[in-house]
């Protein structure tokens, strides 16, 4: 299963609205891998058929192991869950159902149907993994929308950057790599024009397992530019993949990307929630924001966020009422109101700790 899991976040970030999902086909020996795959991009094949072609003869008889129950109905695909029968595939080990109303265990029952053994609990670990893969197509095939990760990495006194708007780096090459990791599995990166102002950023992406960049990774850079400043020589506008620039002002809008006129109701700011569906309706299903404490109180003020990554360095404090903190926007004016997270977990990065949570 760790190999299965492996594959589908390799493929993460290439085949959406589809999720990513991993499979490996062990012989009947129990032991030897005879075939493997993963999601391929949209309208590729799935990830059990890639595995299943690979083994050919050899599935007969062994054991699947998918990250994500088989669809048991003909989409853009054949139903994996009838090649998995085909192939004379005796056991089938699959942690997590699929949410997609369409299937939502039927894949599984056609298998037992077939006489086929299926093994749905994995060690905790690879049932959080499992999760984790699918949590954004989970919420886009019931609601349209995309899951959206805030991330942001801070001091130990909770500033991302001095009162001179330094920021490099906070954090050690162990987490920045975990960052580019998020990166690299999102299908869009969000970010305000007050961070391509003062950082020009490129926002590319890094293979998780080898650290070498990745051109075309994310597929989609979002910038959240009511007045339409980006200059026409954004460092981002230089990368592989579209860049949308959203805007209440389209006068002034950057001609060398995509332009989304979104005002809101408030003068001079985007509408954020209609931003964030229109890139559910482009088929993106995990979004991640990289953004300055205005666009990110935002986010929590309109209730758009579904998921918090904080990296925190253990051994910096910079201090200074000046400093720029994460998370600005409006804000409760008491506790009882405050964002709270729900299943919480750190996770260590060399000096720094990432605080992982869901809003709840």
């Amino acid at each position: 299963m760790e190999r299965a899991l492996d594959l589908a976040e390799g493929a993460a970030g290439g085949g959406a609205p589809r999720p990513a999902v991993g499979a490996v086909v062990v012989a009947r020996d129990g032991e030897t891998i005879v075939g493997e795959g993963a999601t391929q991009p949209n309208p590729g094949a799935h990830a059990e058929a890639v595995a299943l072609d690979m083994a050919h003869d050899a599935a007969n008889g062994g054991t699947i192991y998918c990250t994500l129950e088989p669809h048991q109905f003909r989409s853009t695909t054949p139903p994996c869950s009838q090649a998995i029968i085909d192939a004379g595939i005796g056991r089938v080990v699959c942690p997590t159902v699929d949410p997609n109303p369409q299937v939502a265990g039927r894949g599984l029952e056609h298998l037992k149907s077939a006489g086929i053994e299926v093994i749905n609990d994995v060690d905790d670990a690879s049932q959080q993994r499992a999760d984790e893969l699918i949590e954004g197509f989970a919420k886009h095939v019931k609601t349209g929308l995309p899951f959206v990760t805030v991330k942001w990495a801070m001091s130990l006194d909770g500033k991302i950057a001095t009162r001179g708007g330094d920021s490099k780096w906070i954090t050690g090459s162990a987490a920045r790599a975990h960052a580019h990791s998020l990166r690299y599995r999102s299908d869009a990166v969000m970010t305000g024009i007050g961070t391509v102002l003062a950082d020009n950023p490129r926002l590319t992406a890094r293979d998780p397992k080898s650290g070498t960049r990745v051109y075309g990774r994310p597929y989609i850079r979002v910038v959240v530019d009511s007045n339409a400043k980006m200059p026409d020589d954004a460092a981002l506008l230089e990368e592989d993949g579209e860049v949308i620039q959203a805007v209440s002002n389209g006068e002034a809008a950057n001609r060398r990307c995509e332009v989304i006129m979104a005002p809101s109701q408030t003068e001079d700011s985007v509408d954020l929630a209609a931003v964030v569906r229109h890139l559910g309706e482009r088929g993106c299903i995990n979004v991640l924001v990289e953004a300055g404490e205005r666009l990110t109180g935002s986010l929590f003020d309109c209730g758009l966020v579904d998921k918090v990554v904080v990296y925190m360095s253990t051994d910096k404090i910079i201090g200074g009422s000046d400093a720029l903190s994460p998370v600005g926007g409006s804000g409760p004016s008491v506790i009882h109101d405050v964002t709270r997270l729900k299943n919480v977990r750190m996770e260590q990065f060399g000096e720094d700790i990432a605080i992982i949570g869901y809003v709840g």
